[in-house]
């Protein structure tokens, strides 16, 4: 016998009352809450397929660039990886979080409209809006450091 959680046929309700748009609604978040971690996902792909082009190959290297000069260029392009690829991670953790918190968001609706009750999702709203606003903040730090340490070395050639 299956688990009590899986079910081989969905139930059949009543339409009574608002039975049947609440059940809807509630699929509606489910989608969304798949779309906005599938958009995630996406963004990581994308981030992570433009990290691996070498567009410097595209640009000439000046005639009076030096030997340290590319040293420094290796190393910024190194830790440029290492940024996007921190960046690709949490962007996939939270597209694959947002698809696990959806999916049990979803059947844990349908248990309590089944019972007639509901729970207000307090919890995961602030969860996500916390870990994007984190995700944001990130991006935005570390753009700023990589404003200075550019500014810093224009200082410093000059």
């Amino acid at each position: 016998m299956a688990p009590p959680w899986f079910r081989i046929t969905t139930p059949l309700y009543k339409n009574t009352g608002s039975v049947a748009r609440d059940h809807l609604a509630s699929e509606r978040t489910f989608l969304a809450w798949i779309r906005t971690g599938l958009g995630f996902v996406a963004l990581g792909i994308a981030i992570e397929r433009f990290s691996q082009l070498d567009l410097s190959e595209l640009i000439p290297p000046s005639p009076h660039q030096g030997q340290g000069d590319r040293t420094l260029r290796a190393r910024e392009k190194e830790q440029d990886k290492e940024q996007s690829q921190m960046l690709v991670g949490a962007l996939m953790g939270l597209g694959g979080g947002s698809i696990i918190y959806g999916t049990a968001r979803y059947f844990g609706n349908m248990r309590h409209l089944e019972r007639g009750e509901f729970r207000p999702a307090y919890h995961g709203a602030a969860v996500m809006a916390a870990a994007v606003a984190g995700l944001a903040g990130g991006v935005y730090g570390s753009a700023l450091r990589r404003r200075r340490a550019e500014r810093a070395e224009m200082r410093n050639d000059e």
